[in-house]
């Protein structure tokens, strides 16, 4: 992503994803370590080069003990319990589009997510927490583990997020979800995200 198509999250977002790995007293090459990305990818979302995929940018919330909410500059709790649907921004990341559809600031946040065929199938997640999802159109292949199941509008799943898992859509017009996820501080931060080889250069597909 050029710097003269950023959205104006991403030019939030970018010296956010500076101030918030200084606060926390990790250098970008740590920082990077911790998230199996390399440091010219993490230099250059801190610089507003490259928009960091919604799996990559929970994993820097966590990463820094913080909220997507408060990385995307929405830092006050927002006291009305109500999110109307006209109020829901789409926000693209690697490929997905999702809209924050629960209170700014809280320990779980919740999404309406749109996941496109083949954007981020390779692409494994291990983290502290827990995830529930509910599809809601289209069909999503979940692997937990070993284990994959195709999920059909109507279906939810509620799992562990230390268990390797995989998100993907499994029809042609993708998959669409309802999705909900704790954000748990602890030593297995580190574990933010697994990418497999076609990531691990630092460049999601």
């Amino acid at each position: 992503m050029d710097i003269d198509s950023a959205s104006d999250e991403t030019l939030v977002l970018a010296p956010r994803l500076k101030e918030q790995r200084r606060r926390t007293g990790l250098t970008l090459e740590a920082a990077a370590r911790r998230l199996e990305l390399s440091a010219a990818h993490l230099s250059r979302m801190e610089s507003g080069l490259r928009q960091p995929s919604l799996p990559v940018l929970l994993g820097l919330a966590r990463l820094y003990g913080t909220t997507v909410s408060d990385l995307l500059g929405e830092t006050t709790a927002d006291p009305f319990p109500i999110v109307r649907g006209g109020s829901m921004e789409p926000v693209p990341a690697g490929g997905w589009t999702y809209w924050r559809a629960g209170g700014t600031g809280r320990a779980m946040q919740a999404l309406r997510v749109h996941v496109p065929p083949e954007a981020q199938d390779r692409l494994v997640r291990v983290h502290p927490g827990e995830e529930w999802l509910y599809v809601t159109g289209g069909r999503l292949r979940l692997t937990l583990g070993g284990s994959t199941h195709v999920l059909d509008a109507g279906d939810a799943a509620h799992f562990d997020s230390l268990v390797p898992h995989r998100l993907a859509a499994a029809s042609p017009e993708g998959a669409d979800l309802l999705f909900l996820h704790t954000l748990m501080q602890s030593e297995t931060a580190s574990l933010c995200i697994a990418p497999q080889d076609a990531t691990r250069a630092g460049d999601p597909t």
